[in-house]
């Protein structure tokens, strides 16, 4: 059973920056596919950054390009999302999802097989 616990979110001003970060346990990650997801209120939720574990394969949303970066610390065994330019409809919740094999769509939800419980991101104007 894989437990993903995140962190590093809460309450920055425009054009600031924050670092979001997710400590899977539980098991080895070498053949996962890692990916931070986030979903506001009333909406659904989708992928904001999504990586294999090796790194091979990185996807990001459109509207996040050249402003996040998702990265993976071996050694530490966490998955980080740093975000910079941050702009108010990036509020939301972020989660940290794990999925069991690095070969599927990193940008479907249905891929990802564990969940964190999320992290608050609000960005004031």
């Amino acid at each position: 059973q894989v437990q993903l616990v995140e962190s590093g979110g809460g309450l920055v001003q425009a054009g600031g920056s924050l670092r979001l970060s997710c400590a899977p346990s539980g098991r080895t990650f070498r053949n996962y596919a890692m990916g931070w997801f986030r979903q506001a209120p009333g909406k659904e939720r989708d992928v904001v950054a999504a990586t294999t574990w090796s790194g091979s394969r990185i996807y990001y949303r459109d509207s996040v390009k050249g402003r996040f970066t998702i990265s993976i610390d071996n050694a530490k065994n966490t998955v980080y999302l740093q975000m910079n330019s941050l702009k108010p409809e990036d509020t939301s919740v972020y989660h940290c999802a794990a999925a069991l094999t690095d070969i599927g769509d990193l940008s479907s939800t249905s891929e990802y097989d564990q969940w964190g419980q999320g992290t608050q991101v609000t960005v004031s104007s």
